[in-house]
């Protein structure tokens, strides 16, 4: 897949293996900004030990409000190779980490499969996320059957234009439902220890934009139909980040009460939040 790439929906077609890069900017090996403990994630992620985040350079997606734009597009980070990465997750696991959490693994799929099989080599068991911005390749989640623990996607929007123009990917709630579908298919409702820590399963993420730039209850809806029972966060942090200057309608926050509304519209279509009843 990497000598004509698709390894995301963009199908760029570059040969990675011969120097060429697509949008993502990666070649084949993967760039790691951080690797550590991170207590900032879902509830259910962080238990007592955190999460063990592994966040990667470069994305598949250009969203224009990024809050995370100086790593997601940067192609800046340490070249590692899946062994390295693999030591990097194994370091967490030791360190008391309730999972190893890959932060936006889309670019590198190939890298965090071989990392998890090494992982798993070595006798540690800690949860594996794939925390991703929902825009995946099918066929990749595929491959990835059996390796992926928590599938954490977000799902950003119910409208392929505002996609397309905030974050320059194409047919982006088609290509996100199919890809929510398989994950769904793969590892199910989220699963939590009796500790509450989720162990298993799919959680899904939407931001609320400002003036419903998102259409946010269309994305629910798609969400409860696709999903049925699944786990949604509806994230109320947005603030205008990146380059959100350029488009006025994106320096606005969401109003509060929206954002309760939508969590509790979320409830009545039988979405959990934090893996129990909304």
């Amino acid at each position: 897949m990497l000598t004509a790439c698709r390894l995301c929906p963009r199908h760029c077609g570059v040969d990675r293996t011969a120097g060429e890069f697509g949008k993502c900017g990666i070649g084949t090996e993967a760039k790691v900004s951080s690797a550590m403990p991170h207590f900032g994630e879902e509830a259910v992620l962080v238990g007592g030990g955190g999460s063990g985040t592994i966040f990667f350079s470069g994305c598949n997606l250009e969203c224009v409000f990024c809050q995370n734009y100086d790593i997601s597009q940067s192609t800046d980070g340490r070249a590692c190779s899946s062994r390295e990465i693999a030591a990097l997750g194994q370091r967490l696991a030791e360190a008391g980490c309730e999972n190893i959490n890959f932060v936006t693994p889309t670019h590198v799929v190939h890298a965090v499969a071989e990392a998890i099989l090494i992982v798993r080599s070595l006798g540690i068991k800690a949860p594996t996320v794939y925390n991703c911005g929902g825009y995946e390749s099918v066929e990749v989640l595929g491959l990835l059957a059996g390796l992926i623990d928590i599938y954490m996607p977000d799902f950003k929007y119910a409208d392929a234009e505002r996609a397309k123009k905030y974050s320059g990917i194409e047919n982006y709630p088609a290509v996100a439902t199919a890809a929510l579908a398989e994950m769904y298919r793969q590892a199910g409702p989220l699963e939590l220890t009796k500790g509450g820590v989720a162990r298993k399963g799919v959680l899904v993420r939407h931001l609320v934009m400002p003036n419903d730039l998102a259409h946010s209850k269309a994305v629910i809806e798609i969400v409860a139909r696709t999903a049925p029972g699944c786990t949604i966060n509806v994230m109320g942090q947005y603030r205008p980040s990146y380059r959100a200057r350029e488009y006025p309608e994106l320096m606005d926050y969401p109003l509060s009460r929206t954002i309760r509304s939508l969590r509790e519209y979320a409830g009545a279509r039988g979405l959990k939040r934090n893996g129990v009843e909304s």
